[in-house]
């Protein structure tokens, strides 16, 4: 088994969804803290290694139909790279490295990680197959993600922050579904989901749940429970990056079809990029540098 081809088979550059994790203590302003920060980083590795199972598992299933795809036939399963004993021998060591280092946080992180893998397994198996659901459950997945940052961490996850966590993974799910819709040819689905999609139905889709994210952000920014929180009515400041985030990517899926991949679309579009790192720093301000 070659180095090159068992990385992409792990295929780190998807890690950048963990990063979730680190969201309850960062909006709780404990971000900070050694100890927390410490915590966050090992559930950060922890589920980045249950992920990296799921990875497996998901190319392992989807091999017979990756080799129709024009882009995925490359996965390593799919295009032979890699012998389905080898990718089992590298799924057992990274689920034994993941339940050890969830065990060292604690149960409630052993839970969300064995939740997020047998809600994962469900979707591979079976649950991709039936429309709306499997995009359903690639929201609860960035949702166990969420929950697991508070579990390793110790702080509370809040209503706004499920809320708002839901709606833009259906937002990232939906627009994944349209590029392989797009992707899709001759007649031959690379996924049966498809069949119960099509282009006017996932774009208004995708409108709706945008819309929905931008009204509940903005509801989010004037609560006065945030406000008085954070110490600061200043919030719904940041909502102007929220918002061009949105439009962005409503615009790389709908008009230049580039979010088949959300994380390539993220790690390649310099203009999410930019609005992402300048709401993150409008609210670490607010949440740390402010404070001092």
């Amino acid at each position: 088994m070659q180095l090159r081809s068992a990385i992409a088979l792990l295929r780190p550059e998807h890690w950048v969804k963990n990063l979730f994790i680190f969201i309850p203590a960062f909006f709780g302003a404990k971000l900070a803290e050694p100890s927390l920060l410490g915590k966050a980083l090992l559930g950060f590795a922890a589920f980045s290694m249950t992920a990296s199972a799921v990875y497996i598992i998901n190319d392992w299933a989807d091999a017979p139909q990756d080799r129709f795809h024009p882009k995925k036939s490359k996965r390593p399963i799919a295009s032979g790279a890699i012998r389905p004993t080898e990718a089992l021998w590298l799924l057992l060591l990274l689920l034994t490295l993941s339940i050890s280092l969830s065990m060292l946080l604690g149960w409630e992180m052993l839970l969300f990680s064995c939740l997020y893998l047998a809600t994962n397994l469900a979707y591979s198996f079976w649950l991709k197959h039936i429309a709306i659901i499997d995009i359903t459950l690639i929201g609860l997945g960035f949702l166990l993600r969420i929950f697991a940052g508070g579990a390793a961490t110790g702080v509370e996850v809040s209503q706004w922050l499920i809320v708002l966590t839901f709606l833009l993974a259906l937002i990232l799910a939906l627009a994944k579904r349209r590029g392989e819709y797009l992707v899709a040819t001759g007649g031959h689905s690379f996924r049966k989901a498809l069949e119960g999609y099509n282009l006017p139905f996932l774009d208004v889709s995708m409108v709706v749940c945008s819309t929905v994210a931008i009204v509940a952000y903005l509801m989010y920014c004037f609560s006065p429970e945030v406000t008085g929180r954070i110490g600061s009515d200043k919030i719904f400041y940041t909502a102007l990056f929220v918002i061009l985030g949105v439009l962005r990517y409503l615009q790389l899926t709908l008009v230049y079809n580039k979010t088949e991949s959300p994380t390539r679309a993220l790690l390649r579009d310099k203009f999410l990029q930019i609005v992402l790192l300048g709401w993150i720093g409008a609210f670490a301000w607010l949440l740390y540098i402010r404070q001092v």
